[in-house]
């Protein structure tokens, strides 16, 4: 059709005053139609920038979730452990997650450079389906956070009752106690009644100063409270994950929302590119 406008626009018959009308009402056509394809390539470099500094801006966000799930795995392991009642894949899923992120967001790089419309609407498909994720893990985490207290108080109590220094759940109570210098539940008290206590005092664990402090001093109950920490470890481990977690939560939902601007751009540039094709045929 193009070249149907050019040739009646360049070639107007002079002898024919109608033809010479027809010929310039196709010139105007013909023009205006250049004129909105010369407005538009701009508009699509413009938006092919903005989504290209997105798709790296997501690739960012990928990385930082893969970061958060292998340091939630090795550092909030322990207490995450006693405080989920059954082993919780909460690490797994932020690493998994963040590495199908990392994939999408070198995909919404090529698919911005090559201008594909179909591969665009696939990458708006995707964003939409990793808002609603987040959205949904993000509100979990908040409310989980508000749930912390009491899951943590039943689970630390019931594991220094039944302490024996051996099974997973005494060794990450010893972990929590030698990292967070605390001993017991609320003070160290809690120990007086576990099955431990009574044949070998109270936990290496529980020293204030490892090198004074040796298990026959913590069997001598006439000396063994001068030698560990005083405070309890309920309060610094619920601060603790309640802080963490709130962070997490927060930065899920910032991530969230941050995909409803990348969806938005990918359906734009999808649209206009698909338009503009079509006023090229």
């Amino acid at each position: 059709m193009g070249q149907f406008w050019r040739l009646r626009c360049e070639c107007p018959p002079a002898e024919s005053h109608g033809s010479a009308r027809f010929a310039e009402t196709s010139f105007s056509v013909y023009c205006g139609m250049a004129l909105g394809i010369m407005e538009t390539k701009p508009v699509i470099t413009f938006l092919k920038t903005l989504l290209i500094v997105y798709s790296f801006v997501f690739w960012i966000t990928g990385a930082i979730l893969l970061a958060v799930g292998v340091w939630g795995k090795f550092m909030l392991g322990p207490y995450i452990s006693l405080i989920a009642e059954n082993t919780t894949n909460a690490p797994y899923v932020l690493i998994g997650t963040g590495t199908v992120i990392i994939v999408f967001g070198l995909f919404g790089c090529f698919a911005t450079c090559r201008g594909s419309p179909w591969m665009l609407k696939l990458y708006a498909m995707f964003l939409s389906l990793v808002f609603l994720a987040e959205l949904v893990a993000g509100i979990s985490g908040f409310v989980f956070r508000h749930e912390i207290k009491g899951t943590f108080l039943r689970t630390y109590t019931d594991a220094v009752l039944n302490y024996d220094a051996e099974d997973e759940k005494s060794l990450v109570v010893d972990n929590v106690q030698s990292s967070l210098r605390c001993c017991g539940v609320y003070n160290y008290t809690s120990w007086l009644g576990s099955v431990y206590y009574p044949a070998n005092g109270f936990p290496l664990s529980c020293c204030s100063n490892s090198s004074d402090c040796n298990p026959q001093d913590l069997r001598n109950t006439t000396i063994n409270h001068t030698k560990i920490n005083q405070q309890g470890c309920y309060e610094l481990v619920t601060s603790f994950l309640e802080i963490n977690m709130a962070i997490i939560a927060g930065v899920t939902f910032g991530i969230a929302f941050s995909q409803l601007i990348g969806m938005l751009l990918a359906c734009c540039l999808s649209r206009i590119i698909t338009a503009n094709q079509y006023e090229m045929v």
